[in-house]
């Protein structure tokens, strides 16, 4: 598997949120100091303190997605290893985040990182249990599930739109989007989810059973990996 990566846009994100970690934590410092010593400027105190919280949301944002290491790219690299060479993924290097190409078609990959059992229930993916610190990170560290219906329908649409303009649209073919949960402590119950769901263990294993009908040929995936790499 040929794997493709923006390495330079990863180790910036890394590093700005490792910067605005350290900013949040000097900000909630100067606002604690004024509410304590200085009463009078109360309001300029909660202006930090608003600010620093703010801030270290971001921090804590940035750090899980770029900084924390195995990264979710190198979790999907990992989870893929050994895959046929006619396979190429790519993050952050085309119009989506992690996006693969093979005889198995065209994939959107989206990772989440949560613990706990992953649900989909009335129409809605919902994150259960995980303990304590799962729950602060979802409250405190933007690490809610969302909605990977909603995120992945812009993501298929964004290859689309990129794949058009570089290619005839009657050889841009399906892609379709797979949520990939990542953490090793989680469960998933994707019920009658419309988007394929499952643990990144399996991963490797549903790409192969896609693979045993051959979706795209070698003439097709050579076609596309030249539109993704034509940027």
């Amino acid at each position: 598997m040929k794997i493709v990566k923006n390495e330079k846009l990863i180790e910036r994100n890394g590093k700005m949120g490792n910067w605005i970690s350290l900013g949040a934590l000097a900000v909630l410092g100067v606002g604690m100091y004024l509410s304590f010593t200085r009463p009078d400027l109360f309001t300029y105190s909660l202006i930090c303190l608003v600010l620093g919280f703010t801030m270290t949301q971001i921090g804590m944002y940035m750090g899980n997605r770029w900084g924390r290491s195995p990264r979710r790219d190198e979790k999907l690299d990992a989870a893929l290893k050994g895959l046929h060479s006619d396979f190429s993924i790519y993050h952050y290097s085309g119009p989506v985040s992690h996006l693969l190409v093979g005889p198995a078609g065209v994939w959107v990959l989206l990772p989440y990182q949560q613990a706990g059992t992953a649900a989909f229930e009335k129409g809605r993916w919902h994150i259960r249990g995980g303990g304590f610190m799962a729950g602060y990170m979802r409250i405190f560290g933007q690490e809610g599930i969302g909605r990977p219906d909603l995120e992945a329908e812009s993501e298929v649409s964004a290859v689309k739109k990129f794949l058009l303009k570089k290619m005839d649209g009657n050889a841009v073919p399906e892609i379709k989007p797979i949520l990939v949960f990542t953490h090793d402590q989680v469960e998933v119950e994707p019920g009658e989810a419309p988007i394929h769901a499952l643990k990144l263990k399996q991963l490797k294993g549903f790409i192969r059973d896609e693979s045993r009908e051959r979706k795209l040929s070698s003439l097709q995936i050579q076609e596309l990996n030249r539109a993704l790499e034509t940027q």
